[in-house]
């Protein structure tokens, strides 16, 4: 049942008002004024909110307003006496869904009402899918809809549970941390700590100490012991980013911990034992370190028990809708914004755009956009230079002719480099073109790709 809330100043106006939309079915309550109503709406929900546009206590407008911020879903319609395009515009830009003139047609009115209704329930609709798409392509803040990223989220919960040591492959910006933490979030080690190290941001002989702790004395300037990450993260998760930037001697401890499960601090011949889920992070072919002697053999073998490879943002174009509806509605919450999407024209720009810093790249995009819009659409206009598309080239005969053919051309081209870029697995580079498997097996069909 569709329930009203009636703001009216005139008793006898506000009564007919009232009994006549409740012999339409509609469950009402009414108020003389804006205050008690605002109060009233703070405490119960309500599909519509039908205001007059002058009132002694507060404007309709400012009703509107007010209302708005307490239930950013409430359909407002305003009732005026003064029909004027100028009275319609400055009730739509206060919030309003539409206006309606005394002497008040019911007709008219009920109408208005059902429509708005229908606005409220598919603006909740639609709020409730985005919710559950991203309860179901989400795990710990990471989200992906493609088949790479829900293979990605199946390992991480396989793994969890476990005590296993875990290598994160994939190139920066793609969200390594972020995995090692919802592997940490889902295992029986989540009320301890969870401890990350940049293994490339300190010297070697630092690092050394940042990890290992040292006693006092054991080099210049230690004039008190301290106790390193390991032990910070003893029942926990100790994570190394950056895993392929450490030094021989470092990678030596390393590898007795892992061996033996013990650690010595730096000036001390005393073993301590520790108990910590080592995790492992690296942008670098540690395949290729390892041949050339940069690596340990051994200690490669160790750290790749189980290994999770993260796509590049080029690898998985499939998800730059939902990681932007993700970034969008976070940023725009945290700027107190409204956005309400972005244009065409962005977004083909944001699919051109082969994105080097991944995720992260992307994120920050968006962050920008949000901060820097004048309206409530993100257009072109709020993307960084290097991201807006360049005019467009004179279109020459050699590169296709006429404008179908050349979009022939453009179409063919990319189909083939696709199926080229996954070895001709009809359904990975469907994924990667954001078309349908059946769609892609016609468009081979006819360009006669074999």
């Amino acid at each position: 049942m569709i329930k009203i809330l009636v703001v009216e100043d005139e008793s006898v106006q506000r009564t007919m008002l009232s009994e006549a939309l409740e012999e339409y079915g509609f469950l009402v309550e009414s108020f003389a004024h804006a205050h008690p109503a605002l109060e009233r709406l703070n405490v119960s929900e309500f599909d519509i909110l039908l205001t007059d546009y002058r009132m002694p206590d507060l404007s309709g407008l400012d009703l509107i307003k007010r209302a708005s911020t307490i239930d950013p879903q409430i359909s407002c319609v305003i009732i005026t006496a003064f029909g004027t395009i100028e009275t319609a515009v400055e009730a739509i830009k206060s919030g309003a869904y539409d206006y309606i003139t005394k002497p008040i047609d019911m007709e008219a009115l009920i109408l208005l009402i059902k429509r708005a209704a229908q606005r409220k329930n598919l603006i909740k609709e639609n709020r409730l899918l985005r919710e559950q798409l991203h309860d179901r392509y989400s795990i710990d803040g990471i989200i992906g809809q493609s088949s790479r990223m829900q293979e990605i989220f199946s390992m991480v919960y396989r793994v969890a549970p476990t005590i296993t040591t875990v290598l994160i492959t994939g190139e920066s910006g793609t969200g390594k941390e972020l995995i090692a933490r919802a592997i940490h979030a889902n295992s029986p080690r989540t009320g301890s700590p969870f401890v990350p190290v940049n293994c490339a941001a300190l010297p070697d002989t630092l690092l050394e100490s940042e990890l290992f702790g040292h006693e006092p004395g054991a080099f210049t300037g230690a004039g008190k012991g301290r106790m390193g990450k390991f032990e910070t993260a003893h029942g926990g998760t100790l994570f190394l980013d950056e895993i392929g930037d450490i030094s021989p001697a470092v990678q030596v401890k390393l590898l007795r911990f892992l061996q033996e499960k013990t650690l010595e601090r730096l000036g001390s011949n005393t073993s301590v034992l520790v108990d910590v889920r080592l995790i492992a992070a690296t942008n670098r072919d540690l395949n290729q370190a390892m041949n050339s002697g940069r690596f340990r053999e051994d200690l490669y073998w160790r750290l790749n028990v189980v290994t999770i490879n993260l796509p590049s943002l080029r690898e998985r174009r499939i998800d730059l809708p939902i990681l932007l509806d993700h970034f969008i509605h976070t940023y725009a919450m945290e700027n107190d914004k409204r956005i309400d999407g972005y244009s065409r024209e962005f977004f083909s720009a944001i699919q051109r755009y082969d994105f080097p810093g991944n995720v992260r790249e992307l994120e920050n995009i968006v962050e920008r956009a949000v901060v820097m819009t004048r309206g409530d659409l993100l257009t072109v206009e709020d993307l960084p230079d290097y991201i807006k598309p360049v005019g467009s080239e004179p279109i020459h005969t050699e590169h296709g002719g006429t404008l179908p053919e050349i979009m022939e051309n453009v179409e063919r081209d990319l189909i083939q480099r696709a199926l080229a870029e996954t070895d001709h697995v009809q359904i990975r580079a469907a994924e990667r073109l954001g078309i349908s498997e059946r769609v892609l097996r016609y468009k081979i069909k006819k360009y006669d790709l074999k």
